[in-house]
């Protein structure tokens, strides 16, 4: 069977599949500063000011239409709750989309024209102009706006979907884009409930415990179910139809990725933003149904609950080691990222056809990637190609400056390609970007136009009643013009197939992939065409035909089993996501073929094979077994890799003895116990727990390490005998207050029984917090609280002194600090240190000073600058991160406990004030409250004066590198 398969890499077609010459190494020329506009270009490029305010205010996207119009969305009424409506410029009719054009070709856009004004719009992030309608997304809803009788005003206003999670924050709802196939495709970040259902009754559910940043958020959950049987998580890449049906998950488990670019291949890229102060924002090339690892499989537990012994942070925080799920990509380090697009054409200059741009606004730049292959994946090298700012400066990623220095105020929203083959980069131009506020109160916005130093590039005319117009518009730099071609081009059908087949033979490949996907509509003819481009020279192209077929042709198998011997890795990886949700007895033997393939070390194609059978692990395993397996300790790395990917509960015995050998190096050991973490089973328990009886060490270490973590979750229900960790929540342990909160309760009790029992536990850590649950469900009189808050702000736990101002009265709270005396006074960094030492160090740490419980602050110079830092200090409730937010959970048998959320699931884990974990069965939860206010004391609670805050800050603001 193997063998017959394996013959065809040898056979037919596969004898003229030639690798071509590899292109020389992407570089960029020398930049030089632009003095008209402020920003640093490689030498072969120019910038101009094409548009700013008052054309248009706060351009959050942006879109180009066949007549080279710029379209932009703007975002005046950008989180009002948070940025005074008394101070920032705001439109109270809803925020707008904006025309721009420039009529005469002088490289400057003259009009400036509102197509729509909307109550339903606040804080659009997304716009796409396709044909006739232009698509607008708006947490929670994607609206279509069609202008009917091309007058530049919407004729007709249809929800397309709704039910996105997101309204008015930045993790919400991004823009369609029409893809290479005539279908649209979106994402969302992870500010769910995404409970959306298409126009043919498919329900999509998306949710995760992501619940910050807005008071619009308060439903988001994990574990939810789409009616596709799958369970999506957080953020979401999706594709539909034009019409409304058809909604497919593409990829899932994001934080923020802002935007999503197709190249003409198929292939998607994003970036995706990261938890402040974590240095692990990215920029990805995402599969098909791809895990891209901000939470846990299901969602309920944040990366800091799974962080394993000895993981650096970035690792941990997208789950890189955890089968299922895809490599980051490129590790950018701090920022904010934005759009995306990719550019496909030859004007800009040759060396430019293939370039990935993000816009990343952290760090005032447009980062450009010429994507390498790199197994079945792509090596991602970073350049960056449009910035504010010097080449060493970059690095410094600083999300809120001041100051008289604009250089830092450049902040790039948006990047597209314009009909005319220009980079069109859409700045909010702010002080501030990111924690949902903003500095500049007059809305200022500007567009540049990148083009060739010294060369014209003008405005091409597209005639849309041709077949040589629409086949113009087809290969045209602008992502969404193309799609006016294709849908034209397809209504033609046959008609039109002879004409498309002369784009096979363009030099761009880029745009022989185009003619690819729509001969893919055109009907048999158009269909035999694509069929022979699966044995076309370029592997893009095969996987282009590939992709196209499967979507042409329900049964796109006897294809699939033609590639699976391809030379291709990225080709096989292809059919074998494919095959995801199809009958094992259809493609087995196909299955078998590509892993056998598989050498290892190639982690994309692993968990290509991983998707191929998803589902299958079980029954598939003893097939693979037979044909690749044997002896367990004898197996090949390729294999020993889909069996940690897929870790079926077959392998228990197999793992466990490779995980005992000393035979294998440490690495192996080490991955055969990662194997069996991730199998929910009494017999990976039991073999878990004869490893950590072992002698060997550092097996045996790991895995006691594996049986107390998966105890709070998918081990809970198992049995184990393990070294227990000392219990920190029970009614013994809580007697004492316990029983003074039954006096509190008591009818019986006398008023000053009551009172001696309220101040006894307002000097207690516990009792505190019970007397704060207590507030909560209004069981203590006026009077009784009246007596216990002088006690209640003597608490000695901090967290508990600021979080009763939400319910007790503090007589004798010191006034606020004077920010004009602050802003007038010259900090001293060594004082400030001293400050930090006195003051902040019981929460915060800065590099191996401190401790871990609010937010470290080694790199918040790079984040924030000096009046920045001032406004968190004298405002600590303004922004509350998430996962900092302050939990109280009361029990059925009526104990406490107080902390940060980690995990909601069946276990429910907090981390309290003294790093302590309470690990909870959610069962066992009487109520929850989560706190809006920060447990970070204002300065005069900590007998701060003006001074100290500016010696701490003038000390934090030089926090901008690792070193320091």
């Amino acid at each position: 069977m193997l063998a017959t398969l394996l013959t065809l890499c040898i056979s037919g077609f596969f004898l003229s599949c030639q690798k071509e010459a590899p292109a020389p190494p992407f570089s960029l020329e020398e930049r030089y500063f632009s003095d008209s506009t402020g920003l640093y270009l490689p030498g072969d490029l120019e910038a101009s000011l094409w548009a700013e305010s008052p054309q248009f205010f706060n351009p959050t996207n942006m879109d180009v239409d066949a007549r080279g119009r710029i379209w932009v969305t703007e975002a005046l009424n950008y989180r009002l709750f948070r940025n005074d409506p008394d101070k920032f410029k705001n439109h109270e009719e809803g925020d707008r989309v904006v025309i721009l054009e420039d009529k005469d070709g002088d490289g400057k856009a003259e009009t400036s024209n509102v197509f729509v004004q909307d109550s339903d719009l606040t804080a659009p992030l997304g716009i796409s102009v396709i044909g006739n309608k232009v698509i607008v997304s708006s947490g929670p809803s994607i609206i279509i706006y069609t202008d009917e009788n091309g007058d530049d005003k919407p004729d007709k206003k249809e929800v397309f979907l709704t039910g996105f999670g997101g309204l008015d924050h930045d993790h919400g709802l991004h823009a369609v884009v029409a893809g290479p196939d005539g279908k649209y495709y979106f994402n969302a970040g992870n500010a769910g409930p995404h409970i959306v259902t298409d126009k043919s009754g498919w329900t999509l559910r998306s949710g995760s415990l992501y619940n910050g940043g807005s008071p619009h958020m308060k439903d988001n959950k994990p574990g939810m179910v789409s009616d596709d049987g799958k369970m999506w998580v957080g953020g979401i890449a999706l594709r539909i139809n034009p019409d409304g049906t058809g909604m497919t998950v593409l990829g899932h488990n994001f934080r923020n990725s802002y935007e999503l670019a197709l190249d003409s291949y198929g292939n998607m890229w994003q970036n995706d933003n990261d938890d402040d102060g974590n240095k692990g924002v990215r920029v990805s090339w995402l599969m098909e149904g791809g895990n891209m690892g901000y939470f846990n499989a299901d969602g309920s537990r944040r990366w800091q609950a799974d962080r394993r012994p000895g993981q650096s942070t970035v690792r941990a925080h997208w789950h890189q080691d955890d089968p299922g799920v895809l490599p980051m990509g490129d590790s950018t380090g701090a920022g904010s990222p934005t759009g995306v697009t990719f550019y496909e054409s030859d004007l800009l200059g040759e060396k430019y056809r293939g370039t990935l741009l993000a816009g990343e606004a952290g760090r005032n730049v447009i980062l450009a990637y010429k994507p390498e292959p790199m197994g079945a994946g792509f090596r991602l090298k970073r350049h960056n190609l449009i910035t504010s700012l010097r080449e060493e400066e970059v690095e410094e990623a600083q999300s809120r400056t001041t100051g008289e220095d604009k250089t830092k105020w450049f902040r790039p929203s948006d990047v597209v390609v314009g009909t005319d083959g220009a980079i069109y980069v859409a700045d909010w131009y702010d002080g501030m970007v990111g924690g949902h506020r903003m500095i500049d109160s007059i809305g200022y916005g500007r567009i540049y136009r990148i083009t060739p130093k010294g060369k014209n590039l003008p405005k091409p005319e597209i005639d849309l009643s041709s077949t040589e117009g629409q086949i113009a518009a087809l290969l045209n730099p602008a992502v969404n013009v193309r799609n006016a071609g294709f849908a034209l081009l397809a209504e033609k059908g046959d008609a039109a197939v002879e004409a498309v087949k002369e784009i096979l033979n363009d030099e761009n490949p880029y745009h022989r992939a185009r003619a690819i996907w729509l001969l893919a509509t055109m009907g048999a003819e158009g269909l035999a065409v694509v069929e022979g481009q699966l044995k076309a020279d370029n592997p893009d192209l095969r996987m282009t035909a590939f992709r196209a077929l499967r979507q042409a042709k329900s049964d796109f198998v006897p294809y699939a089993r033609q590639l699976s011997s391809d030379p291709s890795p990225a080709v096989r990886r292809e059919v074998a996501v494919a095959l995801r949700d199809l009958p094992q007895d259809q493609v087995e033997e196909i299955l078998i073929a590509l892993a056998s393939q598989h050498e290892g070390g190639d982690r994309y194609y692993v968990e290509a094979l991983g998707l191929a059978m998803d589902g299958k692990e079980e029954a598939i395993f003893p097939v693979l077994q037979q044909e690749l397996g044997g002896d367990p300790l004898t197996w090949k790395p390729g294999y020993a890799d889909l069996v940690w990917r897929l870790h079926p509960s077959q392998a228990v015995e197999s793992l466990k003895e490779r995980a005992l050998s000393t035979e294998l190096s440490a690495a192996e050991r080490q991955q055969s116990v990662a194997a069996l973490g991730f199998i929910s089973d009494q017999k990976a328990v039991n073999a878990m727990q004869e490893i950590a009886a072992s002698e060997i060490l550092g097996v045996n270490e790991r895995a006691l390490w594996w049986l107390r973590y998966r105890r709070n979750n998918e081990w809970n229900a198992f049995a184990m005998q393990i070294p227990e960790l000392e219990a920190n929540i029970s009614p013994e342990i809580q007697k004492e207050m316990l029983a003074l909160k039954a006096i509190l309760e008591s009818p019986t009790a006398s008023t000053a029984e009551k009172i001696k029992a309220g101040k006894a536990m307002a000097g207690d850590r516990i009792g505190g917090i019970m007397l704060l649950s207590l507030a909560e469900k209004k069981a203590l009189s006026e009077d009784l609280m009246g007596e216990i808050s002088p006690e209640i702000f003597q608490n000695p736990e901090q967290a508990t002194r600021v979080l009763a101002g939400d319910y007790f009265t503090h007589a004798a709270k010191p006034d606020a600090l004077s920010v004009s005396e602050i802003t007038a006074l010259e900090g001293d960094p060594t004082k400030g240190k001293l400050v930090y030492q006195g003051k902040c160090a019981t929460c915060h740490r800065i590099g191996n000073e401190g401790r871990n419980i609010g937010p470290d602050l080694s790199m918040i110079g790079a984040k924030l600058d000096q009046q920045g830092l001032m406004d968190a200090i004298i405002n600590p409730s303004a922004g509350v991160a998430f996962g900092y937010e302050m939990w109280m959970v009361t029990l059925k048998d009526e104990t406490v406990a107080a902390g940060f959320l980690q995990a909601d699931g069946p276990i429910v884990v907090l981390e309290g004030m003294q790093n302590e974990a309470y690990n909870i069965p959610s069962e066992e939860i009487a109520s929850r409250k989560r706190f809006a206010r920060s447990i970070m004391p204002e300065p005069a609670e900590l007998d701060m004066d003006e001074a100290d805050v500016a010696h701490l800050t003038a000390y934090l603001v030089g926090l901008n590198s690792e070193g320091d």
